[in-house]
C-alpha cells in the first residue's frame, strides 16, 4: 500500500487531500483522521481513482503528529485496515490516541440482542428441559418458552450482523452491506451463533413432540447445544488452559439452564397447586444440586482466570460488572436457600399458602435472573483483566536488515518504564553471526531525551540481552544497534520502534 503523505512524514504544511494506493480496487469502510489532540474525524469526501483512494482533508488541521486510519474491502470480499502516521511542522511526542469511537446505537443493539439470546438459551430451553427432567410444562410456560426461543432464532442471525458491524466500525445502517455479515460469520462468534440457533430449533422440535424418550432425547441435544454455543467463543472460553475453561463454560451454561429454566414451569406449577406440583417440586429439589454445584464450581473458576487478582474487582471495568452480577447472584442464592429449607418442605406436603409464597418468590427469582442477564451482557464490552495484562505485557519488536549484519530487536514489555530488550543478530544473508560486542542506542529527540547506551550480554545463539534497562516515556524512539562483527568492522543498524504507554 502506497500512502501520501507517507509514514512517519513531516509536511511543511497542511495537506489539502491523502492518497492510499492498493493493488487491487477497494471499497472504503471507515475512514478517520485522529488529531493530535486525540479527537477524531470521520472522513466522508472520498473517491476512487484505480486502485487509489483520494481523501479530502479536513479544514484546519493544525501541527502535531495525526493518524490516519482506514478500514477498506478488498475484491474478495475481505475487510482491511491500517494506519498511516505523519507530522505537520514538527512531530510529537507520540502518536495521538484516538478518543473513543465506538458506535452507540451498535452497542446497545448488541446488549439488547445478548440479553434475547440468553433468554432464549436459558428461560426457553431450558425449560425444555424441565419437560425432560422433571415434569410437563404448564401450558403457559410451553407458550411462553415457545416465544422465547422463536426470538433467539430471530436474534441470533442478527447479532452476527452486529458483530460485523461491531468488527468494522460501521453504524447500524451497515447491516444493509453484506460485508458486515460476512466479517460477522468469519469471526468466533460466527460459530457461537450457529449452533445457538440449533438449540432452539432442537428445542422447538422437542415442544412439538409427543412427551416420551424421542423428545427428552431431542431436549437433552438442545441443552448440550447451549452449553456449546456459550464454550465456542468469547473471552471466558479463550482463556488458557483451553482444555478447563471450555469445558468450564460448557457446565455453567448448562448449570443457568436447568436452574432458570425451571423457574417458570415451577411457578405456574405451584401456583396452580395439586399433586402435580408437589411432585414437580419433589423431582427438582432433587435435581437442582446436581446443577448448581457444578455452576458455582465453574463459574469460580472461570473468574478466577479472568480476574487474575482481587484488585481487579474495583479497578477494572470487568471487575465492577463482576461484582454487580455477585451482587445479584448472593440475593437469588439466598431466596434460593430460603425457598428450599422453609418452603419447600411445607408445600410438597400440601400447604397452599407455602405454594403460594413460594410461587411469588419463584417470580422475584426470575427478574433477578433477567437482571444477571442484562449485567453479564455488558462483558461483551469490558475485556477481562487477564487480556488486559496480555496486552500490557505484549513485547514491541522490529526487525532491521543490512547487507552485512540484520537484527530482530525485542523489548518486553512493549511500553514505557523498565524493560527487557532481546537481540537476535544474524549476518544480512541470514547466517550465524558471531559478533563481538552489540551496543544498544535508544533515544527520542522529539521528547528531549539524549541517547540511551546501553551494552548488551551475550545469551547464545546468536541472541543478546539487556536487563535492567528503562524506557522513560512512551511514543516513536530510535533504535540503533551497533555490532562490533570484527576489531575493523562494526555495523550499525537503525530503525524507529513504538512504546506504548
Amino acid at each position: 500500500m502506497q500512502a501520501e503523505p507517507a509514514e512517519n512524514a513531516v509536511l511543511g504544511t497542511a495537506p489539502d487531500r491523502f492518497r492510499l494506493g492498493f493493488n487491487e480496487p477497494v471499497s472504503p469502510l471507515v475512514l478517520r483522521l485522529v488529531r493530535p489532540d486525540g479527537t477524531a474525524v470521520t472522513l466522508t469526501d472520498v473517491r476512487l481513482e484505480d486502485a487509489t483512494l483520494v481523501i479530502a482533508a479536513p479544514p484546519g488541521l493544525g501541527n502535531g503528529t495525526h493518524v490516519l486510519s482506514w478500514r477498506v474491502v478488498s475484491e474478495d470480499g475481505h475487510p482491511v485496515g491500517g494506519s498511516v502516521v505523519f507530522s505537520i511542522g514538527a512531530p510529537g511526542a507520540a502518536p495521538p490516541q484516538a478518543a473513543d469511537t465506538a458506535d452507540r446505537p451498535v452497542q446497545a443493539a448488541i446488549w439488547l440482542v445478548r440479553i434475547a439470546l440468553y433468554a432464549a438459551l436459558f428461560l426457553g430451553v431450558g425449560a425444555v428441559a424441565f419437560q425432560a427432567l422433571v415434569a410437563p410444562l404448564p401450558r403457559g410456560a410451553a407458550r411462553t418458552a415457545a416465544m422465547l426461543m422463536l426470538l433467539g432464532l430471530a436474534a441470533a442471525p442478527l447479532s452476527v450482523g452486529l458483530q460485523g458491524l461491531d468488527a468494522l466500525e460501521m453504524p447500524l445502517a451497515g447491516l444493509a452491506r453484506r460485508i458486515a455479515w460476512a466479517a460477522g460469520c468469519s469471526t468466533s462468534y460466527g460459530a457461537t451463533a450457529a449452533l445457538a440457533a440449533l438449540a432452539m430449533a432442537l428445542g422447538l422440535a422437542a415442544l412439538a413432540l409427543r412427551r416420551g424418550p424421542f423428545s427428552a432425547a431431542t431436549a437433552l441435544l438442545a441443552l448440550a447445544a447451549t452449553g456449546t454455543a456459550l464454550a465456542a467463543s468469547g473471552h471466558a472460553g479463550a482463556a488458557a488452559p483451553q482444555a478447563l475453561t471450555r469445558p468450564a463454560v460448557f457446565l455453567h451454561a448448562v448449570g443457568i439452564a436447568v436452574w432458570a429454566g425451571a423457574l417458570l414451569p415451577l411457578g405456574l406449577h405451584l401456583r396452580a397447586g395439586g399433586p402435580d406440583a408437589a411432585a414437580a417440586l419433589r423431582r427438582f429439589s432433587a435435581l437442582i444440586p446436581f446443577a448448581v454445584l457444578p455452576l458455582a464450581a465453574a463459574g469460580i473458576l472461570l473468574a478466577v482466570v479472568q480476574l487474575g487478582h482481587v484488585s481487579a474487582l474495583w479497578t477494572t471495568a470487568y471487575g465492577c460488572v463482576f461484582l454487580v452480577k455477585l451482587a445479584l447472584l448472593a440475593v437469588l442464592f439466598g431466596l434460593a436457600a430460603l425457598n428450599r429449607w422453609r418452603l419447600t418442605a411445607p408445600a410438597e406436603a400440601g400447604d397452599g399458602r407455602a405454594a403460594r409464597h413460594l410461587a411469588r418468590s419463584v417470580a422475584v427469582e426470575t427478574a433477578l435472573v433477567l437482571a444477571i442477564f442484562a449485567a453479564a451482557a455488558t462483558w461483551r464490552f469490558t475485556p477481562p483483566p487477564r487480556a488486559l495484562a496480555e496486552a500490557e505485557a505484549r513485547p514491541a519488536a522490529i526487525h532491521i536488515h543490512t547487507a552485512p549484519a540484520m537484527a530482530d530487536l525485542t523489548v518486553t514489555p512493549g511500553r514505557a518504564g523498565p524493560v527487557t530488550a532481546s537481540i537476535v543478530v544474524m549476518t544480512g544473508d541470514f547466517g550465524p553471526l558471531d559478533a563481538k560486542e552489540v551496543t544498544l542506542v535508544l533515544s527520542n529527540p522529539s521528547a528531549g531525551i539524549e541517547p540511551i547506551r546501553r551494552k548488551a550480554a551475550r545469551a547464545g545463539d546468536g541472541s543478546w540481552r539487556v536487563d535492567g534497562l528503562i524506557i522513560p516515556v512512551p511514543g516513536r524512539w530510535t533504535a540503533r544497534i551497533d555490532v562490533l562483527i570484527s576489531d575493523f568492522e562494526i555495523a550499525k543498524l537503525e530503525d524507529a520502534i513504538d512504546i506504548r504507554p
